[in-house]
This record gives structure tokens, sequence and C-alpha cells, in this order.
């Protein structure tokens, strides 16, 4: 690849959300002197992976949020997607301008509770001050609570008692192991060691039932959290969320409705192409494929997707997402961390040098053609 294309003016890809997914395939179509627009509700990039060293180190959010107008300049447009006409392939934007389209990668993504993910649209700049507000919260909280025992949850919880050793840290988890169900035992196993080698308390196989009735990300005198299989409250003065990641659908959920699954994914073929739609592809979070879900992921699926729409426009055959073995690395803080890679386990020597020291900031940086701020 890298060769450009000549196409006529009725080619234009439209990409459906900036995140991992939407930058990869924008990147992918630029290089390839394909048009096309990136629509996104924010007005830079959000690398989420870093959000959690965002909350605990101040000065870093400003390397995790990437200007889109920089990087794309014209192939970029702010706005909101209401909807999208199948018959005269456009999308609808909350202004009722129409976008049209030959090709439509939506990348839409999930949503969940900051400071995990970052779903306002707010400004670059007011979008870090939050991350930069919040650090300060963690500097006065004595006790912190992290509720959620997933991936971002158990890297959460290692970055607040590397930078805060002196901090009491609680994690709550529903279940009894740790991490993504994804993993090998031998990985979650280490990531439950780690945090119990870092002083990070464990209660496990437990919910916090008043969830609902707690003020999150602010420090405060006395939260009380309810367990529901223990009498005892949990006290602490900061609660993070880092549970209930949700498909955002409500773009196609009307004009797609009966090719998206249960949890809101868009049912795609092997190709990812939006069953019965060859010219919409689905990639990222939002695509009903098996696994967990991730960035490095997300990104290979927009570079298939954008792969296919180049061979579908020179007539050659289509290029399948083969799965294979899964890599998956959990920082866990800047010092430690654990995964597998092709379903071998890698241990804190590899994880440190591969992703703890700046979690791929710089990568996203590059990917983007901009030069990281020190």
């Amino acid at each position: 690849m890298g060769s450009t294309l000549s196409v006529d003016e009725s080619v234009r890809v439209v990409i459906v959300g900036g995140g991992f997914a939407g930058i990869a395939a924008a990147s992918e179509l630029k290089s390839n002197g394909i048009p096309f627009v990136l629509v996104d509700m924010k007005d830079a990039f959000h690398h989420n992976v870093a959000a959690l060293r965002a909350s605990v180190e101040s000065g870093f959010a400003r390397k995790t949020f990437i200007s889109y107008e920089d990087s794309f300049q014209g192939s970029f447009k702010q706005g909101k997607v209401t909807g999208i006409n199948l018959q005269n392939h456009y999308i609808l934007l909350e202004n009722n301008e129409e976008l049209h389209f030959s090709h439509l990668i939506i990348a839409t993504g999930s949503d969940g509770p900051f400071p995990g993910k970052f779903t306002q649209t707010l400004s670059k700049d007011a979008a870090i001050q939050m991350y930069e507000d919040l650090v300060k919260e963690m500097q006065k909280a004595k006790r912190v609570v992290v509720v959620g025992g997933g991936s971002a949850g158990v890297e959460m919880a290692a970055e607040i008692k590397t930078d805060y050793p002196e901090k009491e840290v609680t994690l709550i988890h529903s279940k009894v192991a740790l991490a993504d169900a994804d993993l090998q035992p031998s990985v979650r196993q280490s990531v439950k060691e780690i945090l119990l080698r870092k002083g990070v308390k464990l209660v496990l196989a437990q919910k916090v039932t008043n969830l609902d009735k707690v003020t999150l990300n602010v420090a405060l005198e006395n939260i009380e959290l309810q367990l529901d299989k223990d009498p005892d409250v949990v006290s602490t003065n900061l609660v993070i969320c880092c549970t209930g990641l949700k498909i955002n659908s409500s773009c196609y959920s009307i004009a797609l409705g009966d090719k998206v699954a249960s949890d809101g994914s868009l049912i795609v073929n092997e190709f990812l192409q939006v069953d019965g739609h060859p010219n919409i592809y689905a990639v990222g979070d939002c695509a009903n494929l098996n696994g967990p879900k991730m960035a490095y992921l997300a990104g290979l699926h927009a570079k298939i997707a954008v792969t296919n729409i180049l061979n579908s426009l020179k007539d050659k055959p289509l290029k399948p997402l083969k799965p294979g073995s899964l890599s998956m690395l959990l920082s866990m803080g800047r010092d430690d961390g654990v995964g597998q890679i092709n379903g071998c386990y890698v241990g804190r020597f590899i994880v440190t040098k591969a992703k703890s020291k700046d979690i791929f900031v710089s990568k996203s940086w590059k990917e983007m053609g901009q030069k990281m701020p020190h």
C-alpha cells in the first residue's frame, strides 16, 4: 500500500467516530490519496488507553488529546451524526447537514465512565483540565476505591498505588478473577499478585449496591459504599468507577436496526462489511466480534476495512479478518506490568519497556503525523 489510487469523484469514504479505529482508517485513506471525511463530536482524538495515567500524573493529560484538525485539515468535520440514509447514501448531522458517501466506515466505539473514557463534547483544553482537576482530587484523598476489576480497573488501582504509595487503595470487583476473561489464568493470577505486592486491598466477588447514589471522582470527607454480601460498609474519600462499557449505537440503531446484536454492536462478515451492506464497514468496539475491546484490534480492523475498500475499487478479492491468538499488555503503573503476546505469557521487563513507560501515546502522535509535547 502507500501508492495513491486514481479514483473518480463519486468516491468518498465517510468515517463516523474518531477513536483508535477512526484515526487508523483516516490515516490509511490519507496515505492512499482516497477522499474521506472523518466525523467526530469532539475536536481532538483521545488516547484513552493512557487516561488512567493522566488521572494520577499532572501534565500527562495533554499528551493524550491530539487535534483532528491539525492532522486531517479539511477532511475532518466536528459534529454529531444523528442518522444514516441508506437509500441515498448519506449521513445526517445534528445541524441537518448531509454528508454523502460511496463507502461508510462506522467506528463509533464504546462509552464508559470518566476517567477511563472521555465522552463529553468539550474542547481539547477543557478536556485536559478535567484530568488535571482529577489529579488534584486524587492528591487530596487519603483513601481511594476503584470499582471494577477488569483491565481498566486493575490498571487504575496500580497507577494510583504506584504514584501515591501512602494512600489506601481498595479495588472492588464483582468476580473472583481479575482483568479480562480472555487472558490466560497465569496472567490474571500475576495481576492479582502485583496488586497485592503494591499494597492494594482486594474485595472480590462483591458488588457495590449504592454506586448510583455516590459522587464519583471528587474527594469528600466520608463516602460509604455498601456491598451486596458484606454487612460492613467500605469508607473512603474518593471513588473511581471502571465498569459499564456500552457500545455507541445511537447513530445506526434505526437505519441498521436489523443488523444490531443484543449488545448494540453491528453484525459483520469476515471482511468487516455490515451484513447485507457491502459498502458499509463496522470496525473497532462497535463491530460484533469475539474477544476483548482493544485499541490495537480497532486499528487492525480499520486497516482491513480500508484495504477492502481499495480492493473493491480495483476489483480485487477482499481480505478477511483472521483472528489470531490474543495479545494484551496490562500496564500496572509505570514500573510494572504483565500480559501475553500471541498467547505467550510476558512479564514485567517486556511490558514495562513496551507499554508502561508512555502507554503508547507517542505511537498515536506519530500515526497522526504530529509532534508530541514534552
